[in-house]
């Protein structure tokens, strides 16, 4: 039960987190982006671990743990990140997010792999889903490419001049959170690897790790990197607000997602995250209706890939067991790799 309220607190921080980022990277840049949000992690993380007493046990923690939550922090937080602001950048989180939620093909194929976990004919059926749904998204069309009706014009309307309508850039929307669904599907099998025997709250330290590796490189670019220096000094005081908004719900969202794996299998945690895409609509809606596609092939394309996440990522004798399949298809769909 724990672990379900977790994974859901941590769906809906990440999507506040996507829906800020959003809006910030509109006029902004993902590497100020990073700049900004990778070292709120660490001050978001350290407090808790401080009042959770949990600092005192950094000793305690075990060095192959602590690189592997390391190795989680640069990867997630600094290239997973990095190509989500640009494929948000490039595309909006509406088209771009079925694709990056792919990642969840990818933490099942390194679930069967790396630790062992059998795969079922029903969870690559899911699979196959969800692909279907991120395709069913990107055939929406954008209000640039849909054709205006005409039509008469109040004197009031004749001059005045419309907003300017989003127009997606593809290609890099979609390789961006190709890039970013890889590395954001290998990092809870690193983390379930270093966590499983650590305790939820023990997440809290883990994530301290995470951050601090992430925040240490973010440094170390800066120091290395004129260009880099020169595009922070560009920021404006509307973009460092959402950066920040976004950097404290990732934070959040980080938390409760350590927790919800330090205390529940993968396959429990995983299809409850997968409320993301219902809630980056909600909010995308709310803070961001001038920046992002919107139709009912998004919708349509973002509810078949929750449906089919979940189908990958719940235990196929539960589905079957619930729907009440019968026994000649359900053997099949049980069948195993």
């Amino acid at each position: 039960m724990l672990g379900s309220i977790l994974a859901v607190l941590s769906a809906a921080s990440f999507a506040l987190n996507t829906a800020a980022a959003r809006r910030a990277v509109v006029t902004g840049t993902p590497a100020q982006g990073m700049v900004i949000t990778v070292p709120i992690g660490v001050l978001c993380f350290l407090p808790m671990a401080i009042l959770t007493g949990e600092i005192a046990r950094l000793g305690q923690f075990s060095l192959s743990a602590a690189a592997w939550m390391a190795g989680a922090g640069l990867l997630h937080f600094l290239f997973g990140r990095y190509c989500n602001y640009r494929a948000n950048q490039g595309a909006g989180t509406n088209l771009t997010a079925p694709i990056i939620q792919l990642q969840v093909v990818v933490t099942l194929a390194l679930a069967v792999v790396v630790l062992q976990e059998p795969c079922t004919a029903l969870q690559i059926f899911g699979g196959v889903v969800m692909v279907a749904g991120a395709l069913i998204t990107q055939r929406q069309q954008s209000p640039a490419q849909t054709p205006a009706l005409g039509g008469p014009c109040s004197p009031e309307t004749k001059h005045r001049t419309p907003p300017r309508p989003f127009v997606p850039r593809y290609l890099e929307g979609y390789l961006f959170a190709s890039l970013a669904a890889l590395a954001y599907g290998t990092t809870p099998i690193i983390a379930r690897a270093a966590l499983q025997h650590s305790g939820a709250v023990s997440a809290i330290l883990g994530g301290l790790i995470s951050y601090g590796s992430a925040t240490v490189a973010v440094g170390m670019m800066l120091l290395l990197s004129a260009s880099l220096r020169r595009n922070i000094v560009r920021l404006k005081q509307e973009n460092i607000r959402w950066f920040v908004y976004s950097g404290i719900f990732v934070a959040m969202a980080q938390g409760f997602f350590y927790s919800a794996v330090a205390v529940a299998p993968i396959m429990i945690v995983l299809p409850l995250l997968q409320l993301t895409l219902v809630f980056r609509l909600i909010f995308a809606k709310w803070l961001n209706p001038e920046n992002e596609v919107f139709g009912r092939r998004v919708v349509i394309g973002a509810i078949i890939s929750m449906a089919g996440a979940c189908t990958v990522s719940i235990d196929t004798d539960v589905i079957l067991d619930g729907l009440g399949v019968p026994q000649a298809v359900a053997g099949l769909l049980r069948w195993k790799i």
